[in-house]
């Protein structure tokens, strides 16, 4: 049974071209596409998606303490956020979220094994030895 994702970016262009990606994964389906963050929010509920793979700049997520976002995002088995920017400010808003980061520059070679890995018992995100992506405050080597 192919793993149920929801995906979600304010850009129709970078959602387009993740669709496009995912699409040639046979192991992946796309259940839902949003455009705003509260359709994530609702999306959620409604899908009930494996993995969520969401922009972590969506500019209507300001509207969301991430306490609240947290908890919605407990409801997913991985979510996963994408960004230009991963500077310090972006991580720790990652980290705040219970999420991994991927960096949209990587997303064609990161993206589908970080979604496989929903199912793995190996969770922790290490793609990039050198700038390895932290799920639930696991560090590099850990």
């Amino acid at each position: 049974m192919p793993i149920r994702v929801l995906l979600a970016d304010d850009s129709p262009c970078m959602l387009s071209a993740v669709r496009q990606v995912l699409q040639k994964e046979p192991r992946i389906t796309i259940i839902g596409e949003a455009l705003v963050f509260s359709g994530i929010m609702q999306m959620i509920g409604d899908f009930k998606p494996e993995v969520l793979l969401f922009d972590l700049h969506m500019p209507e997520k300001r509207n969301f303490t991430p306490a609240f976002v947290k908890s919605q995002f407990v409801l997913v088995s991985l979510a996963l956020a994408m960004s230009v920017a991963n500077d310090e400010e972006a991580k720790a808003l990652a980290e705040s979220y219970g999420v991994a980061l991927l960096d949209k520059m990587n997303l064609y070679t990161d993206m589908i094994p970080a979604i496989l890995r929903c199912r793995s018992k190996n969770r922790v995100f290490d793609f990039r030895p050198q700038e390895p992506l932290n799920l639930k405050r696991r560090g590099h080597g850990a």
